[in-house]
């Protein structure tokens, strides 16, 4: 297993996983009970965790994330 983020952002867990899980990789998030139990101290961050074999494909999601060129699987799209 490979450390993805480290992060206290919920939103940024839920969005990568759910993305991560579109791209067929199972990402592990831990540290989340925790996290919970030192209050909204923010002092334990969240770890997303992903298999050795998936992290390239993993940080190329973030990394397209990142740079705002993500496009999920979803058929969402709307055309303004």
């Amino acid at each position: 297993m490979k450390e993805l983020v480290r992060t206290n952002d919920p939103v940024l867990i839920s969005w990568l996983t759910a993305a991560l899980g579109e791209a067929s990789i199972q990402a592990f998030v831990l540290d989340t009970h925790t996290a919970v139990l030192e209050g909204s101290v923010s002092a334990i961050q969240r770890r997303v965790m992903v298999a050795d074999e998936d992290f390239v494909r993993a940080s190329k999601v973030l990394a397209d994330a990142e740079a705002g060129r993500y496009v999920g699987g979803g058929d969402d799209d709307v055309d303004g």
